[in-house]
């Protein structure tokens, strides 16, 4: 079973049925509820989606989605050592280092974003949701 490290902008996808990449991010989390991957999540993702779902619904129905989701995902600390990395690391964009590095950090071999630039200097796929439902 593929372990896949989900960005932010595919779970917010998912979670404002964002078009058009809300069809991707359904299938790539109802592959997650069937068993069928492990998607992980780092801990900074859950606040920034906390965050960006407050500006759409109340603060209650903010976390009451976000207890759903926590379901379909497994969520990562981010610690010192990924800090550091991020911080000492070539990605132009902080957030991405420490999603990259927590990624590695965690043994998880894919990252499915839809900021693919972002990645330039991964050495871990890096793909769309939509490129990883081709393949596999």
């Amino acid at each position: 079973m593929d372990k896949v490290f989900v960005d932010t902008d595919i779970a917010f996808d998912l979670l404002l049925q964002r078009e058009p990449y809300y069809i991707f991010s359904a299938r790539l989390f109802t592959l997650a509820e069937r068993q069928k991957v492990n998607l992980y999540i780092s801990s900074l993702c859950f606040n920034n989606l906390h965050y960006l779902l407050s500006k759409h619904h109340t603060k209650a129905e903010s976390r009451r989605i976000l207890s759903q989701f926590k379901l379909l995902v497994n969520v990562l600390a981010v610690d010192d050592k990924i800090i550091t990395l991020a911080l000492n690391s070539p990605f132009s964009d902080f957030e991405d280092a420490i999603r990259y590095y927590t990624a590695i950090e965690n043994n998880i071999p894919i990252i499915i974003t839809r900021n693919l630039k972002d990645y330039k200097a991964a050495t871990i796929p890096v793909m769309t949701a939509e490129a990883y439902l081709k393949g596999i």
